[in-house]
């Protein structure tokens, strides 16, 4: 029921916008120019192409243990005839609907933490902002070649980053204290309730900067940089960072969207196949989940990623066309 009220609140949050006719023609104009010089393709067949792909792009996100959004902009801006804006305004959307699906149930149970994530969402989102701002103000090329070596950095970050269950923080810094952010939650698998607090907390507070800046610039979403921070810089368990980033990228997305939707960058014809394809793609994988080996779909991944991101990045500097 949550998945189809947040793809509702998507869906008529873009409608609404574009209902009041602010340069809608123009913007499907320039999104389709790429597609009518090159090929006399009709226009139905992309968004039932996008369905298709963004589906099991639904299914790969759940089974690598990343966000639509890091697979998306990749892989539709650096094989479909899109312009990069608009990719990227539909990437932040795409991760937008899966956070606003998972967000509530997340805090209903407790594993999201508010007190952890307000501080880190109002420096996230605000910096998500700037981050749009430049993205939409640079030219085509540079936001690829840029594209290209984060997506190069993320599979580097995949690839050496480690995983802890239960940090062991003796003690907590004092800007943490004062904020009062710890918390408990329920662990299952052991059968007992989990006390856990912080450290490095300005450190921390400082990277989401920079994981703002470039969530809003690339319309990737940010669960593949929150997760890292939260859980080995700044020592929160493993479970409480997934669902609380999951629960930013709520905050930290409808900033940015914002930006691209007031920019005519948002349409959609791309917008919403592809959310009902991701969605209805990650219903799938997490019933394909239990039955595979989850290492191995990673490496799958971040091949995928690799080649996208080498795909960007090449075609930024016009090797690759």
């Amino acid at each position: 029921m949550r998945l189809f009220i947040s793809i509702g609140m998507i869906l008529m949050l873009i409608s609404g916008f574009f209902a009041m006719g602010s340069g809608v023609v123009f913007a499907e104009e320039a999104a389709l120019a790429p597609v009518k010089a090159e090929s006399a393709t009709p226009w139905w067949v992309w968004p039932i192409t996008l369905f298709v792909v963004t589906f099991f792009l639904g299914i790969a996100a759940v089974l690598g243990g990343v966000g639509g959004g890091v697979l998306f902009v990749p892989i539709i801006g650096g094989f479909f005839p899109f312009h990069i804006d608009f990719v990227r305004g539909a990437g932040l959307l795409v991760a937008l609907a899966g956070a606003l699906a998972a967000g509530p149930g997340l805090l209903k149970k407790g594993m999201a933490d508010l007190r952890l994530a307000l501080p880190v969402a109002l420096i996230a989102s605000s910096c998500a902002i700037v981050g749009a701002m430049i993205g939409l103000a640079m030219p085509a090329k540079m936001v690829n070649i840029a594209l290209g070596a984060t997506i190069l950095g993320i599979v580097a970050i995949m690839l050496m980053a480690k995983k802890s269950e239960f940090p062991d923080i003796q003690k907590p810094d004092n800007l943490s204290t004062a904020l009062r952010i710890s918390g408990v939650y329920y662990e299952p698998s052991l059968g007992e309730n989990i006390n856990w607090q912080i450290h490095r907390t300005p450190q921390g507070l400082a990277t989401f900067i920079i994981i703002g800046v470039m969530a809003g610039m690339f319309g990737l979403g940010a669960g593949w940089a929150n997760v890292p921070v939260l859980n080995l810089m700044m020592g929160a368990p493993l479970k409480v960072s997934v669902a609380t980033s999951k629960f930013l990228l709520s905050i930290t997305d409808t900033s940015a969207a914002w930006i691209y939707v007031n920019n005519g960058a948002v349409l959609p014809m791309m917008v919403v196949p592809s959310i009902i394809g991701i969605m209805l793609g990650s219903l799938v994988g997490v019933r394909i989940l239990a039955k595979t080996k989850p290492a191995a779909i990673r490496y799958m991944v971040i091949g995928l990623l690799l080649f996208a991101g080498l795909r960007a990045l090449l075609k930024g500097l016009e090797i690759w066309k």
